[in-house]
């Protein structure tokens, strides 16, 4: 059976959702985490994508997204997979799919759910009992977006420039 297409509106946030097969471990070590977050700036770079939200777990990854064509958030998506699923099963002498299925997506449109996604997405490692404060978790954009860190991945939404998450 054909998948159904997804629905991607230019210009409109979007929160994606990927997870690790049968929620195993996406990512294990430090490199790890630094290879993906540079091949993710790379592809949203090359392919037209803003990310304004962004926490790394263990085993799955949140995004807040924004595609600027209708393409461009499968084809960043796409790209980051080859790369970091051929570098992960090198470095730890596996093969196969690393995600569970396809990536999640759920269009964010009005500032309020906006807002609600932040929070959600950046104090996911709190609900997880890996930290005890957001500052303490290294991979994700709260520094960035709640502390004036710079973070190249980041590029604030618009609608939250002045206020925080």
């Amino acid at each position: 059976m054909a998948r159904l297409p997804r629905f991607i509106l230019p210009g409109q946030p979007q929160h994606v959702v990927l997870r690790g097969n049968n929620r195993t471990e996406i990512f294990c070590v430090e490199a790890d985490y630094r290879f993906y977050i540079d091949k993710l700036r790379l592809a949203c770079e090359k392919h037209g994508c803003d990310i304004h939200v962004y926490v790394l777990m263990t085993n799955h990854v949140h995004l807040l997204i924004t595609p600027h064509k209708e393409q461009s958030l499968s084809k960043a998506l796409q790209m980051l997979g080859r790369y970091y699923v051929q570098f992960f099963n090198h470095c730890y002498r596996r093969t196969g799919t690393l995600w569970e299925g396809r990536y999640k997506a759920t269009l964010i449109d009005t500032e309020a759910y906006l807002l609600t996604c932040m929070r959600y997405i950046e104090l996911n490692p709190i609900r997880a009992g890996m930290v005890a404060h957001p500052s303490e978790y290294p991979w994700s954009s709260y520094g960035c977006n709640a502390l004036g860190q710079t973070d190249n991945l980041v590029n604030p939404h618009p609608e939250t420039h002045s206020q925080p998450p």
